[in-house]
């Protein structure tokens, strides 16, 4: 019986075997589905030609052996027929066939057999979901070649590698496109196989990229939010690992405002950020190069969907991402800057949006209080940083939060003879105040209407308050404010002579840092070799702002006190007039520093509940201070 299957109309019974696989396609076609429905029966009856012919079929498609030119002509024909006959197979007749096509990588197909192969798999999921999973597996098997080594892609694989992502993308939206159940199997699926924090570079780069091409407006609506939510979490994986003793501790007599890029070693005429630069901060950490190449791999992400018209939508799933997975991580050093490159794309929308978002969480009392700590830090450090935020929209977040501020101070006199707090957000509110207007006085100052409304805001009586945020706020910061604002004349409106006399006692060392209140900075410099040509042309650095006193800038640039003073952290000096006890009012948070910042050592209010010795200096190479030159 099997023997008659086997024989086309007209085919002579002694013809050479090898004829019948380079005939034409319609009776290549009819000959596999002939073999394909001959196997389906008890093994143990299918006639021996016929099994003899199924196992061909296996051979001809099967990897494993290189194949002359003949061979992969016949290959072709091969999967066209199968493709055909996908009804006639069936797992429990198929099995070895169904295993091989599985295995199979298409990056060592050539073009045309590659497009009839993922023909042949679209179909195959189609088939009464019998098949999904496996084609679905097979797909996401294949957004890494199948040997990387010395982690790099091999030479071969490199020029076909984006024309491969594509063509594998556009098999899983035909798929999902046609089984109504594939997105949410294909989600699990890819949850599944994501790059784990030790496999190399190579591998997770090019998993990353093909996952990101998925999220499209085909797809994006169906799996986009949880495709990027699996990036920003590996991206925060990584990020985490990159360990403190991975960054050079050095230089540990430079403030806050200078630059402390200059003296590292390599050609004068390469950019500080290039590969010489990153290898003296991270000595070659992996951890490290693995970010750098996935944050090159996003951004290229956000870029295409900028030019596509798709940033809007994008920004607001990265939003949430944002909210839930890399606000209160209180290690991130870079992971956060995919939110800054988003923003500069779209200035205009997404880049005051988020600054609002974050300004919202500051001032909720229902956020929780790492949350709203993180938030204060974020939103100074990215109204600081980010060229591409207007004037305008930095003076009406000001305006929020010194309204905060204020309110908070009022509230107080309130409170009668309840404990006082130790008023941590409130401070930090101040810092960030301060430091935002470090960076942007000077412009603020050019526009008339802008100026107006910020001499209007209530300085003095904050800087004056009982509460006296001038000596719990960083010293450089405080230094730097108090200069700043004196030759703008920003205080002239307040006779008050405490304030007068703070800003005349030599811009006072006595103040900032009685209580030293530790913050980190979420957009300092981007060290990361790679990626940092997305960041710079729109990251402030230090040396780029113009100062309210431009003219002897540099001069006092050798003044400003250094951010980590031993002195300054060990917690041995109290003010009288600040006490901080724990008090379970929503703006009175009593929450260890180390919880949200990326600050090493320990900080003030951490000391007082652990008793803990005098912390680490931060490294000189990641703290504010780092400000290479443009």
């Amino acid at each position: 019986m099997g023997a008659d299957l086997l024989r086309y109309d007209g085919m002579e019974e002694e013809e050479d075997e090898v004829e019948v696989w380079h005939r034409s396609d319609l009776a290549a076609f009819r000959h596999v589905e002939n073999v394909l429905q001959a196997m389906r029966m008890d093994p143990n009856l299918v006639d021996p030609s016929v099994m003899t012919q199924y196992y061909k079929l296996v051979q001809i498609i099967d990897q494993t052996k290189r194949k002359s030119s003949d061979d992969e002509a016949l290959r072709l024909t091969t999967l066209k027929a199968l493709s055909e006959a996908v009804s006639k197979i069936d797992i429990m007749y198929h099995h070895s066939l169904l295993n091989t096509i599985f295995s199979i990588s298409i990056w060592h197909l050539q073009r045309h057999t590659m497009d009839v192969f993922l023909d042949l798999i679209t179909r195959l999921a189609a088939v009464a979901d019998q098949y999904l999973r496996e084609c679905l597996q097979m797909l996401v098997n294949n957004f890494t070649p199948p040997f990387i080594v010395k982690n790099e892609l091999p030479p071969w694989a490199v020029p076909r590698k984006k024309d491969i992502h594509f063509r594998l993308c556009e098999s899983l939206k035909t798929i999902s496109d046609t089984v109504p159940l594939a997105p949410m199997m294909l989600r699990d699926i890819i949850d599944r196989s994501m790059p784990k924090l030790f496999d190399n570079k190579a591998k997770m780069v090019s998993f990353v990229e093909c996952m990101l091409g998925l999220d499209t407006e085909r797809m994006g609506d169906l799996i986009g939010a949880v495709l990027l939510a699996k990036v920003v979490e590996l991206l925060t994986e990584l990020d985490v690992s990159i360990t403190w003793e991975d960054i050079l501790q050095e230089e540990h007599n430079i403030g806050i405002f200078d630059m402390e890029f200059e003296d590292l070693d390599g050609d004068d005429d390469e950019d500080v950020l290039g590969q010489a630069g990153t290898k003296v901060l991270f000595g070659g950490n992996q951890c490290a190069d693995k970010l750098d190449g996935l944050m090159v791999v996003v951004c290229e992400h956000l870029k295409s969907c900028a030019e596509r018209g798709y940033l809007p939508k994008e920004y607001d799933i990265l939003q949430t991402i944002f909210r839930a997975s890399v606000l209160r991580v209180h290690r991130s050093k870079f992971a956060q800057f995919i939110m800054f490159y988003a923003c500069s794309l779209d200035p205009e929308i997404c880049g005051p949006q988020f600054a609002v978002f974050l300004t919202d969480i500051v001032t909720k009392k229902e956020e929780d209080p790492i949350s709203r700590m993180s938030a204060v830090s974020y939103v100074g450090s990215y109204l600081s940083r980010a060229r591409f935020i207007s004037a305008n929209t930095v003076v009406a977040v000001l305006e929020r939060l010194v309204v905060w501020c204020v309110g908070y101070c009022d509230h107080q006199k309130s409170r009668g003879t309840a404990a006082i707090p130790n008023h941590q957000i409130f401070y930090a509110t101040c810092q960030a105040v301060m430091y935002v207007l470090c960076f942007r006085l000077r412009s603020i100052l050019d526009y008339e209407n802008l100026k107006s409304r910020l001499f209007n805001m209530p300085f003095g009586f904050l800087l004056t308050h009982p509460l006296e945020p001038l000596k719990v706020c960083l010293p450089s910061i405080v230094n730097e404010f108090l200069r700043q604002a004196k030759d703008a004349k920003l205080f002239n409106a307040f006779k008050d002579s405490a304030l007068n006399d703070a800003i005349e006692s030599d811009l006072s060392r006595t103040f900032g840092g009685i209580g030293r209140l530790d913050m980190f900075f979420p957009f300092d410099p981007y060290l990361l070799k790679e990626s940092d040509r997305y960041m710079r042309p729109n990251f402030e650095f230090w040396s780029m702002v113009k100062t309210t006193y431009i003219d002897d800038k540099e001069d006092y640039d050798d003044e400003l006190e250094d951010l980590d003073d031993p002195g300054m952290d060990d917690g041995s000096s109290d003010d009288d007039n600040v006490e901080r006890d724990i008090n379970n009012d929503p703006d009175d948070l009593e929450i260890p520093m180390d919880k949200m910042s990326i600050t090493p050592y320990d900080s003030y209010f951490h000391q007082l509940s652990t008793e803990s010795h005098a912390g680490r200096s931060m490294p000189a190479r990641i703290r504010p201070s780092v400000s290479p030159p443009s």
